[in-house]
């Protein structure tokens, strides 16, 4: 067993299903979606299962701002979304065999969060300004890096890419408005850059 902690970047965006039309011939898309940069840190759980398997822990913290924009024929809304993670994936991880103080590695697994800023039960929708998110999410994810061997310490940076399973996008009460009505399915997608101190 061995024990660390992270602290990185992220980047967020939606993937969108349309149930019929779209808005924009420019874009194809009825949302826009303009990633920023997030914040990340928390902790590792490290167990090796065998000199090439790892199976790892990792909850942490997540934070990042959407800007989002609705396009509907003439009429567009902007949205500003914060929002709060708490997640925890449970991941493999696959090594090489090591290169004298490099071991690459390619890793993947599954994972859950919270959205501490979600609204989900806020009793408001878009039409009273209000954006709504499920609070309760599920992912896969998958990545690669390398761990570099220090004389006091293993840093590893890594890159993750984090899909969404469920959808995501609570609707408005009138089913057919403005901004809900043409939404299959909304699910988010991030891009996690960590850089891991063991």
């Amino acid at each position: 067993f061995s024990w660390g902690y992270f602290l990185g970047f992220n980047t967020y965006d939606f993937d969108v299903d349309y149930k019929n039309y779209i808005a924009s011939p420019a874009t194809g898309k009825d949302f826009s979606v303009d990633r920023t940069i997030g914040f990340n840190v928390g902790l590792i759980g490290n167990m090796r299962l065998s000199e090439h398997l790892d199976l790892r822990l990792e909850p942490g913290v997540s934070f990042n701002r959407i800007n989002f924009q609705f396009t509907k024929a003439d009429q567009k809304t902007f949205r500003e979304i914060n929002s709060t993670f708490v997640h925890v994936p449970l991941l493999l991880k696959f090594s090489t065999t090591r290169i004298n103080n490099f071991k690459p590695f390619v890793v993947g697994g599954v994972s859950t969060s919270i959205n501490l800023s979600s609204n989900e039960n806020n009793p408001d929708d878009n039409d009273d300004g209000q954006f709504r998110m499920t609070t309760n999410n599920y992912y896969y994810e998958l990545g690669f890096g390398i761990d570099l061997y220090l004389y006091y310490f293993k840093f590893t940076p890594s890159i993750r890419g984090v899909f969404a399973i469920n959808d995501e996008f609570v609707r408005d009460d009138n089913p057919d408005n403005f901004y809900s009505g043409n939404v299959d399915k909304m699910s988010s997608r991030g891009m996690f850059l960590n850089f891991t101190f063991q």
